[in-house]
């Protein structure tokens, strides 16, 4: 006699009415399709965060007080629909996918590398039942060697920034992050800093100078998508 399993994953209700649809081309049977997503990895063009101008090293001549940044694409675009039913619809699957354009899109890092997500705050953890940016980090770092996911960063408070001008989020990020005690910094390690859109910069900004002030000298960021427009 087999075993029976119990299924302790929650649904998104829609999907029990109907399946998943591309969020591109609408076509029945996941989030994104492979031709969606083969479209959006080779019309991919790194572009600067905080500039935006176009970065294809990750090197920004004109941001170099910053590390490394690759992105994936604008928030107005698949992608940015992609984390909008992730946070929002509780669509669980496109944490998987969500890494996989990551994964496809990042080059090559030597050596041990450790994800350090940006931490959601509680309220929002809460109300979706799980974090969504540590989620998307666990299935980055199982389709590479040697790395690892830490929550280095911890959140010192917690403070909602959606709707909160820039010079209002820069003074919330300066207070926001605090490293994590029971983790130690070391020199030999990438940290890849990881959060899901960039609105101002603020959050990573923050979360930057905290981890090179504890020691980290190897860093390097990775945005899902970049917000034009600044609230």
């Amino acid at each position: 006699m087999g075993f029976i399993v119990k299924n302790t994953t929650i649904l998104n209700p829609i999907d029990l009415i109907a399946p998943h649809t591309c969020r591109g081309c609408g076509i029945i049977g996941s989030p994104l399709c492979h031709c969606c997503k083969n479209n959006i990895i080779l019309e991919h063009q790194n572009i600067c965060p905080n500039c935006k101008s176009e970065n294809p090293t990750g090197i920004c001549p004109k941001c170099s007080y910053l590390p490394p940044i690759y992105t994936i694409a604008d928030r107005d675009t698949t992608t940015g629909v992609l984390i909008h039913d992730l946070k929002y619809s509780s669509a669980r699957a496109v944490a998987k996918i969500l890494a996989g354009l990551a994964d496809d899109i990042l080059p090559n890092i030597l050596g041990e590398t450790t994800i350090v997500p940006l931490p959601t705050i509680s309220q929002h953890i809460r109300e979706r039942g799980f974090d969504h940016t540590m989620q998307i980090a666990k299935y980055l770092a199982k389709r590479r060697q040697n790395w690892i996911v830490r929550p280095i960063i911890e959140r010192a408070h917690d403070t909602v920034q959606v709707g909160a001008s820039e010079s209002a989020r820069l003074a919330q990020a300066k207070k926001a992050y605090k490293i994590n005690p029971k983790y130690q910094i070391h020199k030999s390690t990438t940290y890849l800093l990881f959060d899901d859109v960039w609105t101002t910069g603020a959050s990573m900004k923050s979360a930057h100078k905290i981890l090179t002030t504890a020691g980290a000298n190897k860093i390097v960021m990775l945005i899902l998508a970049i917000s034009r427009i600044k609230n």
